[in-house]
């Protein structure tokens, strides 16, 4: 038991940062991205109202809530098997970005502190990479 946590094997690191990548994707995209996705282009104009009307363009609120739910839910996915790790989790970290910006706005601490850490989360995998067990090392090696 003493050379597990001592050994300086590569194993441990790499199966670690899979369980932190696939559960990342899989909770977000259940707990968030699944249920705005099929909620179709009303559930999306209301996510994108938000940004589209910070930026001053109303009518980018579909497109912009679309892309918040890609991110949430096939972005999700993907970065949870590894596949385009690098960009989904740019998206993911840009959506829960925004997210955060508009909880700490209108409701405080409490309310955005979950889109916060999901967003932490994103940004790690952005900057990591897919790691050792993914789909990326398989087909991009």
């Amino acid at each position: 038991m003493k050379n597990l946590f001592l050994s300086k094997r590569n194993f441990l690191p790499e199966f670690s940062f899979l369980i932190l990548r696939f559960f990342t994707g899989i909770m977000m995209c259940y707990f968030h991205g699944w249920q705005k996705l099929i909620g179709g282009p009303e559930r999306w104009a209301k996510l994108g109202n938000w940004l589209s009307g910070a930026i001053g363009q109303p009518a980018l609120n579909i497109p912009l809530g679309f892309m918040a739910v890609f991110a949430e839910s096939i972005g999700a996915l993907f970065l949870a098997f590894g596949l385009l790790t690098r960009p989904m989790s740019f998206l993911l970290a840009f959506t829960m970005m925004i997210a955060t910006l508009k909880n700490f706005t209108e409701v405080g601490l409490q309310k955005g502190e979950l889109s916060f850490i999901f967003f932490l989360l994103a940004l790690v995998v952005l900057l990591i990479g897919s790691g050792k067990y993914s789909l990326d090392q398989l087909f991009f090696k």
